[in-house]
């Protein structure tokens, strides 16, 4: 079947992950590093099975293409794909799942600890000759919190948000969890107004919808208490980032770790970009970016095209 794999850079570092398993699902399997959108017509053409994970996949495309049989995702998004006009053409999907939950719950933890243990500002002050001049054993300027007693918001109850809980139970944190936003109740969670009065940490792990869009904004920030953390690695369409710059900028919020923007790359800029920010962690969208974390990826991605080629629903979205 001739593939082609439009943005393998997006998943492989400098070629630090081992391709066999996915090469020898797909013989003859063409790389490219990146594909701008203006060479996507013409590395389409004529491919059986196309492997990407944020090119644009269009109507047009896929309609355009008779002869595609496959899109293989190396990401659980499908929000760059038609997956109507991949119904109609009778193309399947696929995606993958549950590839990256340690790399995740990790970086939650590393940016949480940070945040809370203020590692930046310590390491700062002391390599600016803060320590030194203090004369004592210790310095106690910025004011360390233990994780043992806080509450743990959830919004997002997936493998995931699951992981995310598991970890917070071994430091002593108490862990509640919201309802779906516009779903029914469920036992033992809580509605997100409830839960945003009762967190000392929130942490969103749920999808991008009509629903979840703009969920944290102006009146859900106001909601939290004024120390209180929040961490998002889900999507950026999930947080007003222009109300968060502010509750961080006027000191109506302890502290805030950004994995992810609306638009990335921000081209343009994001409020959160601005260099005045107390108590703010962005990351380029690296929480799921463990090496074994990718490797796993495209591992999954070969194991989805082999059992399409066997005729199974693995993986399938459409």
């Amino acid at each position: 079947m001739k593939s082609v794999f439009l943005d393998y850079a997006t998943v492989s570092a400098k070629g630090d992950l081992d391709p066999t398993r996915l090469l020898a699902a797909l013989p003859g399997l063409e790389r490219f590093d990146y594909t701008p959108d203006e060479a996507v017509d013409a590395r389409l053409a004529g491919r059986e099975v196309v492997v990407a994970n944020k090119v644009r996949l269009t109507r047009e495309r896929i309609l355009g293409n008779p002869q595609l049989k496959l899109i293989a995702l190396t990401a659980t998004g499908t929000n760059n794909v038609d997956l109507e006009a991949a119904r109609e053409r009778g193309v399947a999907v696929c995606n993958i799942r549950d590839y990256c939950t340690a790399s995740v719950v990790q970086h939650v933890y590393a940016t949480l600890l940070a945040l809370t243990h203020r590692v930046r500002e310590y390491d700062r002050w002391l390599k600016g000759g803060a320590w030194e001049r203090e004369g004592t054993f210790s310095m106690l300027e910025f004011p360390v919190r233990e994780l043992a007693g806080l509450t743990l918001g959830i919004v997002g109850y997936g493998t995931l948000g699951r992981g995310v809980a598991r970890v917070a139970e071994a430091f002593g944190m108490e862990v509640r969890i919201a309802n779906r936003v516009a779903g029914p109740r469920e036992p033992g969670r809580v509605d997100l107004h409830e839960l945003l009065e009762l967190a000392d940490v929130l942490t969103l792990h749920c999808p991008l919808t009509p629903a979840t869009r703009g969920m944290i904004g102006e009146p859900e920030l106001a909601r939290l208490k004024p120390d209180a953390v929040l961490i998002n690695t889900a999507r950026g369409g999930l947080v007003d980032a222009a109300a968060l710059a502010r509750a961080l900028r006027e000191g109506r919020l302890g502290g805030a770790a950004i994995d992810v923007l609306e638009h990335e790359p921000p081209v343009g800029g994001n409020p959160l970009l601005a260099p005045d920010l107390p108590n703010l962690i962005v990351t380029p969208h690296t929480a799921w970016a463990a090496r074994e974390a990718r490797q796993r990826a495209i591992d999954e991605v070969a194991a989805n095209v082999e059992d399409f080629r066997r005729g199974g629903q693995r993986g399938r979205v459409v």
